[in-house]
């Protein structure tokens, strides 16, 4: 996968807006918060200001103190620094809930999205670098909404503050900071330039991580089947080499910024302490209280000590700031990806005015249908069938043939290029989605379940079915008897996706399941794959009692499962070649007679 391109400026910006808008939802708390954050830290900034004239308190006559004063002055800031204490702990918990609440909005329109995409995207996109957008990056945006924009916030708060009471102590010593504070900017802008697309690139190697494992993970009987331990484990440690170097890279330069900008506000602080002790030098020998040009460059004893302090809470943050431009930018990059996500066209709407397609008969009809993929390689030829009501088409065809890519177009999955497929004479992008699609059960040859009961799962497309229906079902596809054995019955829980049962066990749930949906149209792929003989045989018997009054569409490979079809479309190249029953086809001695006895020859 090559890499993405640097993230611009402008589109940095434009991500920061669009978190922003997240923020706008919970205006009420954001005022609250900010609030919060300006009170304390106006608590935080006199609080340097007492100290100034509790110090000066002391040099008031030699060998004087106006403990009073002192006292007075000091109580007041251990007042103000225990109330700006408070008051950034309650706001430090809302910010957290705040970004809590932002990242489940967040999250939960990704993954409602992700439902709305259509079926193309996660044909092209690995299952891994998917999650990867819901959870790490998401993560990553939350660790910096509820601990860097707190930060970044308080940050601007305490440098304007600093800057304006340093200002009021000594304008002279405040110039010190119009050398450093500029090479601070100019160093962390420059460095942020180029980490910026090294933490891109961590992200993105830490997506194809996720992939890779998640793909290796769920082969692993083939893995070991073929013995490809050791293959499949030295391009794991080669993709984890480059995630680890990726993120090495990443945390490293990051990581100069930091001590670097640290460095500049140290030597700024000497400049200060030194100009300071001078100035103080020439506010004793002048005396306190003279008024004149000259006096810009005294200082009391309390005003250095207040103008360090100020320096120091000026100059933190922009260290801290620097600090944080590592999350910044790895946030700023999840944030990209997960809204590249959500940016991603949805499933084309239902055309305007689009019919609900009711008291389906089930009459459906393939005219001269063209499509591809991708618009370079046409897949369907010119594709034309009749299936009438209760009919059962089988198509068959070597591997490549097209017949997979026939049920995505009859559940509109994708869309055709030329031609027209109509239902009870209604073309299909006339019709909305849902009850086209609800006018079909699917049972495919790669079989889904979900972390539930078996009950659970055969009532997925029918929820409100008794437990006699499901028994009854159960019993059609030749579960019932496995069930009952089992020590829960029909209410042991499944592991994720049936794993602590066989596939064939699952195979016929999903049959089960299909059954219970009573759809007038039903769409078999390879869907006996996975069973013995002897139970398909049974199944296919069962079905076809299933499917009297029914139009059905099955896909096999296996011959012997479809002679009691009603129509048998051969398909090879996209175009149906041959077209009629069993018998038929094999008195014409064509490809599909040459097909069949290819997988009963001894």
């Amino acid at each position: 996968m090559n890499a993405a391109p640097p993230m611009t400026g402008k589109a940095k910006l434009a991500v920061v807006r669009r978190i922003s808008t997240y923020l706008f939802r919970y205006k009420g708390r954001v005022a609250l918060c900010f609030a919060l954050m300006l009170f304390s830290n106006f608590l935080a900034l006199a609080a340097p200001k007492l100290s100034q004239k509790a110090i000066d308190a002391i040099e008031l006559g030699v060998g004087r103190v106006d403990t009073d004063r002192v006292l007075f002055y000091g109580g007041i800031m251990l007042i103000f620094y225990i109330l700006s204490a408070v008051l950034s702990y309650i706001l430090a918990v809302l910010m957290v809930r705040l970004s809590q609440k932002i990242v489940y909005t967040m999250r939960k329109e990704l993954f409602d999205h992700l439902t709305e995409l259509p079926i193309g995207y996660f044909d092209t996109h690995a299952t891994g670098e998917i999650i990867s957008r819901i959870s790490y990056d998401i993560d990553t945006v939350n660790t910096s909404l509820s601990h860097d924009l707190l930060q970044i916030g308080a940050s601007v708060v305490t440098v304007v503050g600093a800057l304006i009471m340093m200002a009021s102590i000594s304008p002279v010593l405040l110039l010190v900071f119009v050398i450093t504070v500029p090479m601070s900017i100019l160093y962390t802008a420059w460095r942020s330039k180029r980490v910026r697309p090294l933490f891109r690139a961590r992200s993105q190697k830490l997506g194809e991580l996720n992939g890779y494992a998640e793909e290796m993970l769920s082969g692993q009987k083939t893995i070991r089947a073929y013995r490809r331990e050791k293959v499949i484990g030295e391009r794991f440690d080669e993709k984890n080499k480059a995630s680890v170097e990726a993120y090495y890279r990443a945390e490293y330069y990051g990581a100069t910024v930091g001590p670097t900008v640290n460095f500049i506000n140290n030597f700024s602080l000497s400049l200060v302490t030194t100009l300071g002790g001078i100035f103080y030098l020439f506010y004793l020998l002048r005396g306190a209280g003279q008024m004149d040009i000259l006096s810009i460059f005294t200082i009391s004893l309390g005003g250095v000590s207040a103008f360090v302090q100020y320096s120091r809470k000026f100059a933190g943050p922009i260290n801290e700031f620097a600090n944080i431009m590592n999350d910044l930018q790895s946030a700023c990059s999840s944030a990209e990806k997960v809204f590249a996500v959500i940016d991603e066209a949805a499933e084309a709407p239902d055309a305007e005015g689009a019919e609900e397609l009711s008291e389906v008969r089930g009459d459906v009809t393939l005219s001269h249908v063209r499509f591809g993929y991708v618009p370079e390689r046409t897949i369907i030829q010119d594709l034309s069938l009749r299936a009438e009501k209760g009919n059962l088409i089988a198509i068959v065809g070597p591997t490549g043939a097209g017949k997979t890519t026939v049920i995505n177009l009859l559940m509109r999955f994708y869309d055709v290029n030329d031609g027209q497929i109509t239902v009870d004479g209604k073309e299909i992008r006339e019709i909305t989605r849902e009850s086209l699609r609800q006018a079909y059960t699917m049972v495919l040859q790669e079989t889904w379940l979900f972390h539930g009961t078996i009950y659970e799962n055969i009532t997925y497309g029918k929820e409100n079915a008794s437990r006699e229906d499901v028994i009854r079902v159960a019993k059609m596809a030749h579960i019932h008897s496995y069930v009952e054995s089992l020590p829960e019955g029909y209410d042991t829980v499944l592991s994720d996706d049936g794993a602590n049962i066989s596939k064939g066990h699952k195979q016929l749930i999903t049959i089960a399941r299909a059954m219970l949906a009573d759809a007038p149209m039903l769409i078999l792929d390879e869907a006996t794959s996975n069973v013995d003989s002897r139970t398909e045989q049974k199944i296919q018997e069962a079905m076809l009692t299933l499917m009297k009054g029914r139009t059905c569409f099955v896909i096999a490979h296996r011959l012997s499962t479809v002679r009691n079809a009603d129509v048998i479309l051969v398909v090879k190249d996209g175009n149906v070649i041959e077209q009629g029953n069993h018998d038929a086809l094999m008195a014409q001695k064509g490809f599909y007679y040459s097909l069949y006895h290819s997988q009963f020859e001894q």
